[in-house]
């Protein structure tokens, strides 16, 4: 299922959500311009667990890995990388930023993707490859909208055998299969052993934490529920 848009106008200009997104096409359009020497440029930005994994133990000195943990979630590694991520960042960060408040929300996004850039690590402790982009921060937004719009409407472009279907569907319905597909994925990786590909967990990991500091807010602004909610 492919998010088109949702019915669910925020009150407030979603500044936070709107600079998330031109500093990642921004870095994106960087690293573009690097040619060959953006598989160097990646593999010093990009998270790489076992070297994080060797500062967490005390096995290697804090610096440049620590760093990553919040430079990874700033590249991708291509065009449709990029814009399936922003593509969900713009409809669904709005609603998360107007209900956080514009400073919260940016600190709650760069906290979801330490978060699941942790339990990458976690997961995969000895693995060379670098991970990058904003899916485990965005998962966070996910996991936060489901908690705090589950009624609102998401238009969902749904594919029916051979043809396409546009529906109207609850948001915590089509959140709630996209993390079901992240958790069943992530565990036959964990299961194939695998150290690359898609950091499913990362994903998983945003939105577990992102669902929990919405529940917070949810009770800490009951004034501010939306009819949508």
């Amino acid at each position: 299922m492919i998010p088109l848009r949702d019915d669910n106008p925020s009150r407030t200009v979603p500044f936070v959500t709107r600079a998330i997104i031109a500093v990642n096409v921004a870095v994106f359009l960087y690293e573009a311009s690097l040619g060959p020497a953006v598989r160097s440029f990646v593999f010093d930005w990009g998270l790489v667990p076992q070297r994080l994994t060797g500062v967490l133990l005390g096995m290697e000195p804090p610096g440049a890995p620590l760093v990553t943990l919040g430079t990874s979630m700033f590249l991708h590694g291509g065009w449709v990388h990029l814009l399936g991520n922003m593509w969900y960042l713009w409809i669904f960060g709005d609603n998360v930023e107007d209900r956080f408040g514009h400073g919260r929300f940016l600190a709650f996004y760069l906290a979801a993707g330490v978060v699941s850039a942790l339990l990458h690590t976690f997961v995969n402790p000895g693995s060379v490859f670098p991970t990058v982009g904003a899916s485990g921060a965005i998962a966070g937004v996910l996991g936060a909208y489901a908690v705090l719009y589950p009624r609102a409407r998401v238009l969902t472009l749904v594919p029916l055998i051979i043809v396409f279907q546009v529906v109207s569907l609850p948001a915590l319905l089509v959140l709630g299969l996209w993390f079901v597909v992240q958790f069943f994925s992530g565990a036959l990786a964990l299961g194939a052993g695998s150290g690359g590909g898609v950091a499913w967990w990362a994903h998983i990991g945003g939105f577990a934490f992102g669902m929990l500091l919405a529940s917070f807010a949810r009770r800490e602004r009951p004034s501010r529920a939306r009819v949508a909610d």
